[in-house]
């Protein structure tokens, strides 16, 4: 009776952490807190220790990558205007502009 209780308790078990996947929504919870490098980089050194760490232990490749590539800001373009605007625009009739 007692293997039988076991084997159910079991199954359960890995039945719902089949559904419910802790270990990828701990690892999609580390990759996004170090994507996002402000509100957890002001959390204080024990909070960037953990995420660090869980993230290193859920994803050991791609935090392998991470820590080689240095950090860098990604230059957001700035909109080219031109100067001389009026100068290019085409005329389709005698009174205005297309």
């Amino acid at each position: 009776m007692g293997v039988y209780v076991t084997a159910v308790i079991a199954l359960a078990a890995g039945y719902l952490l089949g559904r419910l996947r802790p270990w990828r929504r701990l690892g999609d919870w580390a990759a996004d807190q170090v994507r996002h490098t402000g509100p957890w980089a002001r959390g204080g050194a024990g909070r960037q220790a953990v995420v660090v760490l869980v993230h290193a232990v859920t994803a050991p490749r791609t935090s392998r990558r991470i820590m080689r590539t240095p950090a860098t800001d990604a230059p957001v373009p700035a909109p080219v205007r031109d100067p001389a605007w009026v100068a290019h625009r085409i005329r389709t009739d005698e009174g205005g502009t297309t």
